[in-house]
């Protein structure tokens, strides 16, 4: 099998990872965003310190990349609280459509942080897939759900964000574990007061529905990061959208979540646009 193909089975994997993570979040019911997101990363920490420990990485961050790690820390935690929160009351297949977004939002952070020129097709696409997002939140007084889209759409741009900074710490030499390891930290760090003075009593099945939530993130981390060995990111990113079609289906069979015609015109745009510029980036290539 060719090295590309291995890598979109992986990402793909990784899309089915991620929307189950999403699905889990759901069904561990009523319980406070803060306590989800914190069981979430405690989940991760233990896996990125055990990374490592095995590995015999010396935690260490050195002051030319401490800011980068920072923010990177900062706007992941946020986003992925935003993303919680939205998952919680807009149906699965729109919050995760937001959070994918946040490859639109790091062309224009780019622009800042790593002063990076981006083309014409990529400034049309980030038009083209906030056009299409519209579709989806619906900014009009009689949507009840206008608040939670919003703060959907800033976990995509809190994910963008990141991915940026993700970026920028690497050209400076920061390594991948050392990166994971300080994000999973500062966001078990954030979200736990939250959760000590609001704490949510779980039962057994909670509980291990949010290990669920946090083996599936996990399995979604492992796929992608693999994914990317394989091959480069243009070359695979596009297939990350598939995320949204398991996130609808988990809605649908479970929850019994039909999107509305907006919902689903916006979904057409933002992946219609995405696939056209994944194409464009391949055909500017050869």
């Amino acid at each position: 099998m060719k090295p590309q193909a291995k890598g979109i089975i992986c990402i793909i994997i990784a899309a089915m990872g991620f929307s189950l993570m999403t699905f889990f979040v759901r069904l561990s019911g009523d319980l406070p965003t803060m306590q989800k997101a914190f069981f979430r990363n405690a989940f991760a920490l233990v896996i990125a310190v055990s990374a490592l420990i095995i590995n015999k990485e010396k935690f260490s961050i050195p002051k030319e990349f401490r800011s980068d790690i920072f923010f990177r820390c900062l706007f992941g935690t946020t986003g992925l609280i935003a993303n919680f929160y939205a998952i919680d009351r807009l149906n699965l297949a729109d919050a995760n459509m937001l959070n994918k977004l946040s490859p639109f939002f790091a062309i224009l952070v780019s622009i800042i942080i790593l002063k990076e020129k981006p083309s014409k097709m990529d400034i049309l696409a980030t038009i083209i897939a906030f056009i299409g997002a519209l579709f989806i939140i619906r900014p009009t007084g009689s949507n009840l759900e206008l608040v939670p889209a919003l703060i959907g759409l800033y976990g995509g741009f809190g994910a963008g964000t990141a991915y940026v900074f993700v970026r920028s710490a690497g050209k400076k030499g920061a390594k991948t574990p050392i990166i994971v390891t300080c994000f999973s930290l500062f966001s078990c760090l954030l979200t736990l007061p939250f959760m000590i003075f609001n704490y949510a009593p779980m039962t057994p099945k909670q509980w291990l529905i949010l290990i669920m939530a946090g083996l599936s993130a996990a399995a979604g981390q492992f796929g992608i990061t693999t994914a990317y060995r394989y091959a480069p990111a243009k070359k695979l990113s596009v297939f990350d959208y598939v995320q949204v079609i398991f996130a609808a289906l988990w809605g649908f069979l479970f929850f019994h979540e039909v999107p509305v015609p907006l919902s689903i015109i916006g979904y057409v745009i933002i992946i219609g646009i995405a696939v056209i510029r994944w194409h464009t980036s391949l055909r500017n290539e050869e």
